[in-house]
């Protein structure tokens, strides 16, 4: 059996679907720029040979949102040499809206699906975990989220459900072919999502409407590069504008089940101490 690369191993998606490989006694191989088994770079192309040797399916994901990024030298030439190594299979973690012009993400998707091999595409909505692992958690933490997406409302995905999604992909004949959106199975607003973390954790945490130039350069001072923090706030903004909420069934596509709620992952990420 040949093994299964995962890109961005150590990252919210990448550490869930190879922890799930591992535990099915499946090879895998995890890569990053640091802490995976070995370096990938995609600004090196002279790191990825060895990453993709004896990889028969790998698990895709662009991290970089930047309009500096060649975003065509990066995942699509990847593409292209994993195609060449013998790679057969591809899941790529892409995004919303990413098969529009002028998404950062749209030339990686267009390389996989070009590729000639086997592929599955996944849109993942916002990500729950935004509040307990990522840019979210020092807001919580603090007891303000200051966000400018007003009363819109979101339907937050699971990272514990993409990870499912593309291990059943990775592994699976039956998604070849698919593009999955990815969403949990209500749309909630961020008032309300602070609201049953504070529940959870006893926690005083509350959600402030902001100024989206103020939240702009809050990022940039807090190291983003400025397309990247316009386009993350465009994005927020577009939520409180009434877009971004529509429900999808990308999961129980994928999965024969329904997306777990957020309610479910508050009180797991609770549990986990991650906002103690």
């Amino acid at each position: 059996m040949k093994t299964i690369l995962v890109l961005g191993g150590t990252g919210k998606t990448g550490s869930r679907v190879a922890r799930r490989l591992k535990a099915a006694g499946l090879p895998v191989r995890t890569a990053s720029r640091t802490g995976g088994d070995l370096r990938l770079d995609l600004d090196d192309p002279e790191s990825w040979a060895p990453a993709l040797d004896g990889v028969a399916a790998a698990y895709l994901v662009e991290p970089s949102l930047s309009a500096s990024t060649d975003h065509q030298a990066r995942v699509p030439a990847l593409v292209s040499q994993a195609v060449a190594a013998g790679v057969r299979r591809l899941v790529l973690l892409s995004a919303p809206r990413a098969g529009e012009d002028g998404h950062p993400l749209r030339g990686a998707e267009q390389a996989v699906r070009g590729s000639g091999v086997e592929w599955t595409v996944l849109r993942p909505q916002w990500f729950a975990q935004n509040f307990s692992e990522g840019p979210w958690r020092p807001g919580v933490l603090a007891g303000t989220l200051a966000l400018p997406t007003g009363d819109g409302r979101t339907p937050f995905v699971d990272a514990e459900d993409i990870a499912d999604v593309a291990v059943a992909a990775l592994t699976e004949d039956r998604h070849s072919g698919r593009v999955y959106d990815l969403t949990g199975p209500r749309a909630i607003s961020f008032g309300e999502a602070a609201g049953l973390i504070a529940e959870a954790t006893g926690r005083t945490v509350r959600h402030v409407d902001v100024d989206p130039e103020d939240f702009v350069e809050r990022q940039v001072a807090a190291g983003a590069a400025p397309d990247v923090a316009r386009l993350l706030t465009g994005l927020l903004v577009a939520i409180g504008d009434g877009s971004g909420g529509a429900l999808s069934d990308g999961v129980e596509r994928a999965l024969g089940r329904a997306p777990r709620t957020f309610e479910t992952f508050v009180a797991e990420a609770a549990a986990a101490g991650h906002w103690d």
